[in-house]
């Protein structure tokens, strides 16, 4: 596979970090791959099974190799898609083909709403969309609870919190907001505070992608079709839940890929899920209109 090129993009209050894999042979159609907080290293191997397309993945503002001018500031999913519509644009424009994996799923559905001509179809795996769950009211509090402890207490605490919550099978429990967070070291994390604060994911994503309602009206009236993704191994968490829900709101059936949440990587970031087969369903995905 050809090795990916790197470019330099700067959006208000950012400069975003993307790479281009030219398809083989050349001129193949356009895949982007976006997560977020994950950035595009977690697509690397994911990558490998669409040699014959090009492939554009990107790092998220405040992510890895993507600067944001102010870590205070919230990053909304309408912030990220404005990010995700400028690369796109710079790197040949649309309509492409669109694969979003969690919080880039909430984001594509926002990118979706506002630019659906620049969207061919949107795969959209997994959106942890708390804000449409049933038990939506328990799940943002605890969301919100996630969030108060990294401010609080820093990363370690903050990041146990976080997997606590997203560790759950189904819903919410009434109760779970006003739980002391559990202890870092349960889970391999620091038990210091470092001071930072300047986590995307536990200072603003944590909020603003989960209280992010999509505009149902836009999405069904949108040009582009959407295709969302639930894993199967990840049945009851809140980010499958946020699938189904999200699949119901829009009168659609939601498609099974294998694997959990991460069931496209392959040691990325620690997690390995069933990257050959999760491929070969998106292909069908793509190419069937699933």
């Amino acid at each position: 596979m050809s090795e990916p090129v790197t470019h330099v993009l700067e959006v208000p209050g950012a400069v975003l970090r993307y790479d281009v894999r030219p398809s083989e042979p050349p001129g193949g159609p356009v895949l982007v791959m976006i997560g977020s907080p994950m950035g595009a290293a977690g697509f690397s191997t994911l990558a490998t099974h669409f040699t014959d397309h090009t492939i554009v993945t990107y790092d998220p503002r405040g992510v890895e190799r993507s600067e944001r001018a102010d870590a205070d500031l919230e990053v909304t999913p309408e912030v990220h898609a404005a990010d995700v519509c400028a690369v796109i644009e710079v790197a040949g424009g649309g309509p492409v083909d669109l694969f979003a994996s969690s919080g880039g799923a909430v984001n594509a559905l926002a990118l979706v709403a506002a630019h659906p001509d620049l969207v061919r179809t949107l795969v959209a795996h997994e959106p942890p969309s708390a804000s449409v769950l049933r038990d939506a009211h328990d799940a943002l509090a605890a969301c919100r609870a996630v969030h108060e402890t990294y401010q609080r207490h820093g990363f370690g605490p903050g990041m146990a919190h976080f997997i606590a919550l997203i560790s759950l099978q189904g819903p919410v429990p009434a109760g779970f907001a006003t739980q002391p967070a559990p202890d870092p070291a349960t889970f391999g994390m620091p038990t210091e505070d470092d001071g930072s604060r300047n986590d995307l994911m536990l200072g603003s994503n944590i909020v603003t992608v989960t209280h992010y309602r999509p505009d149902v009206d836009r999405l069904r009236a949108a040009s582009t079709r959407i295709v969302v993704g639930v894993g199967a191994g990840s049945n009851g968490e809140i980010a499958h839940r946020g699938g189904l829900a999200v699949a119901e709101l829009l009168g659609s059936s939601p498609v099974e890929f294998p694997g959990g949440h991460g069931g496209f990587l392959a040691g990325e970031y620690g997690q390995t899920g069933e990257p050959v087969h999760f491929a070969e369903r998106l292909r069908e995905v793509l190419a069937n209109g699933m």
